[in-house]
């Protein structure tokens, strides 16, 4: 049999050479196309609804948050598993759906459940976690700058490089951590506000509504059109200390009068370090 199938080789050295080229190119478009990951995702089909509420206790939470979305998540179809964790300040519930469940199906059918929850006043709203799992983390970096403060660094991770990794083929999220959140801080003097009178409701209403634009339509004149808007943004503590809070005898009373109006950063739970060089800001 072997023998016949050398002889039979011989006599045909062309098709063979053809027949080994044809193979030959199919594997070198397989290799091309062979998905290789040095550590395979063996992970379920699962989803990550994560609530971040930082006036929360752990009780709190469980209660108002973590128990709303898994009732409202039972009956959904192929559910295998639902578990979760209530910590303060923070909410995760995951569902892990039965193998073979498409991806997107599972997240349509979360969210269309917690779009319909009726959420208490106040309370964030529950958010999906990114298309991804625990072992699709691709880089860890950190974002050094000499005689950059740690609220400089966390601007340039979260304004720059950010958006910029977003944009890239592949990514599903980009973390960040460490450094310093920037806020305009309100510090509201009790005795100031008695004084005029006022409440902290006023002076929260007085906020919302002293910081977005308004449009006002056009005004045509000469054959032109010009578009009338208000604009009302505040671009720091200065901006934001000339709100108007109230009236006093007719007179405007400003935030300013009321209260003191600082650039401050969000309450720190902790910090970055790299190569014993100080403080950083990390990007996952």
């Amino acid at each position: 049999m072997l023998t016949a199938i050398i002889d039979w080789s011989l006599r045909n050295r062309l098709l063979v050479l053809f027949a080994f080229a044809l193979v030959a190119a199919g594997g070198y478009a397989a290799v091309g196309a062979l998905p290789i990951d040095a550590f395979p995702d063996t992970t379920p089909v699962q989803l990550q609804i994560n609530t971040a509420a930082p006036a929360l206790s752990s009780e709190a939470v469980e209660r108002q948050i973590t128990i709303p979305v898994e009732q409202a998540l039972g009956g959904l179809p192929h559910v295998s598993e639902v578990r979760s964790i209530s910590r303060a300040g923070l909410s995760q519930v995951v569902v892990t759906f039965e193998d073979g469940t498409d991806l997107y199906f599972a997240r349509q059918q979360v969210a269309e459940r917690l779009a319909a929850l009726e959420w208490e006043p106040g309370v964030p709203r529950p958010r999906l976690g990114p298309v991804t799992t625990g072992l699709g983390e691709v880089l860890h970096y950190a974002v050094v700058g000499e005689g950059k403060s740690p609220r400089e660094l966390r601007e340039i991770q979260d304004w720059v490089i950010k958006p910029a990794l977003r944009t890239v083929p592949g990514v599903a999220e980009v973390n960040s951590w460490g450094g310093l959140d920037k806020q305009f801080q309100v510090k509201v003097d009790p005795d100031r506000l008695a004084h005029y009178g006022l409440t902290m409701t006023a002076v929260l209403d007085a906020l919302k509504a002293g910081n977005k634009n308004a449009g006002g339509g056009v005004v045509r004149r000469a054959g032109e059109a010009v578009v009338v808007q208000g604009v009302n943004q505040p671009a720091g503590p200065e901006a934001v200390a000339r709100v108007v809070v109230g009236a006093r005898a007719g007179t405007p009373v400003y935030l300013s009068q009321v209260a003191d109006v600082v650039e401050g950063s969000d309450i720190r739970r902790g910090a970055v370090t790299a190569d014993g060089a100080g403080e950083c800001v990390l990007g996952l």
